[in-house]
């Protein structure tokens, strides 16, 4: 029997677009402490990652401290890495930097794809891939500003999540539902 919290996120999130950078945000602090794990794993503590990192306000995370740190290693409901969580203030600060330097980060992120999501037309699951040359391209640039956890796979995955590739296969009841939110149509 599958999950029905995982089947709601299929259902109701994976692959919709997300241009707005406070949920871009939240997608890529999950995507980051999910590297090496399921996606369950984070998915089920969703709600605790919410909590200890200030609901995904890009502003508080950039500000936390080496004490809040700290704090942060003894919370049972969050993935305690002390990397990836001293990586997701890393990568808040980076956030909003492109923020000041390109207007924001949804305008950024989807630049790489001309502003629309791809849609690819995979038959079975074992067809989509774990990652491309647009990730790493993303992950490379990304690196270069400062983002830590964001290698290409990581990368793939957050455009699978946030609706820049629709890699619901063509026979989910998903795919064309997903295909129809992109802005080109």
């Amino acid at each position: 029997m599958a999950n029905p919290t995982y089947i709601a996120y299929h259902d109701d999130e994976w692959g919709v677009p997300i241009f707005d950078d406070h949920k871009l945000f939240e997608a890529l602090l999950l995507e980051t402490f999910q590297a090496g794990l399921s996606w369950w794993a984070i998915l089920k503590k969703r709600e605790h990652f919410r909590e200890a990192f200030h609901d995904f306000d890009t502003y508080r995370v950039a500000q936390l401290t080496d004490y809040d740190v700290e704090k942060l290693l003894l919370n049972k409901g969050i993935i305690r890495n002390r990397g990836k969580i001293t990586g997701a203030i890393a990568n808040a600060r980076a956030f909003i930097e492109i923020q000041k330097e390109v207007g924001s980060f949804s305008d950024y992120m989807w630049s790489f794809t001309n502003g629309a999501p791809i849609q690819n037309r995979f038959e079975q699951t074992h067809q989509i891939p774990q990652t491309n040359a647009l990730a790493t391209q993303m992950s490379n640039d990304l690196k270069k500003r400062g983002f830590k956890y964001i290698g290409k796979i990581t990368m793939y995955a957050h455009m699978q999540a946030v609706g820049m590739v629709n890699d619901h296969v063509i026979d989910c009841f998903r795919h064309n539902k997903v295909a129809a939110l992109s802005p080109n149509n």
